[in-house]
């Protein structure tokens, strides 16, 4: 199932006129980019079905029309989640040459994809779901955390990337992501290329070579609040 809507995508769903199909599909990534959100500034537990549903002026029906409860809506999150990391991934692997570069690569399209389609919900605690549920997405992250982890050791072979241990920095840069989705909102004038200048500042320059005479890049001070 990866990769697919657990609920949405059953044979009722797929007997739809093409046009309503289409319509439903705008409506749930609608409600999926609308979940993220709230799940993520408010968590799980405190993140309501009727509160999803009024962002979208939907009445709550409507929401459980497409997802029967907040666990397979929650997993649904999950998996589309995934499924947009996993993209970025592949177009790094492949068109970025050096570790280093496939790293910054995945970086920036993270930043500009969250920018563009709303967050993603990341997989810390997974506890709300069902244990089959828990599995598959435990599972499906860790071969993306592990794709991660090679582009930090390919960069070390290559040079890119000066030697460290590639489990730990993974971990870093992925729990430096999870806070910036909290954080970033309460900041104006934020843009994906500022964000991606001080990422590269703060972690990507020390994961770096030093080279003689290169210049660091320089990020102007964002507006006080």
């Amino acid at each position: 199932m990866k990769g697919q809507d657990p609920v949405a995508t059953t044979g009722t769903y797929a007997s739809k006129p093409l046009a309503q199909s289409l319509k439903s599909a705008k409506k749930r990534d609608a409600i999926l980019r609308a979940a993220i959100k709230i799940i993520n500034l408010k968590s799980f537990a405190l993140a309501t079905m009727s509160e999803i549903a009024a962002t979208l002026d939907l009445r709550d029906a409507s929401l459980y029309y497409y997802y029967p409860n907040k666990q397979a809506l929650a997993f649904a999150c999950h998996l589309q989640s995934l499924e947009r990391l996993e993209r970025m991934l592949v177009i790094a692997d492949r068109e970025a040459e050096s570790g280093a570069g496939k790293l910054e690569r995945l970086l920036t399209d993270l930043l500009h994809d969250s920018a563009e389609n709303g967050p993603q919900l990341y997989f810390g605690d997974l506890s709300y779901l069902s244990d089959a549920q828990r599995e598959e997405v435990s599972d499906w992250g860790q071969r993306l955390t592990a794709d991660l982890e090679r582009f930090v050791e390919e960069g070390i072979q290559d040079g890119s990337i000066v030697p460290c241990e590639p489990q730990l920095v993974v971990q870093l840069l992925l729990g430096m992501l999870i806070w910036l989705v909290k954080w970033v909102p309460t900041i104006r004038g934020v843009t994906p290329d500022r964000l991606m200048a001080a990422m590269g500042v703060v972690s990507l320059t020390g994961l770096q070579p030093r080279r003689s005479g290169s210049a660091n890049r320089r990020l102007k001070p964002l507006p006080a609040t």
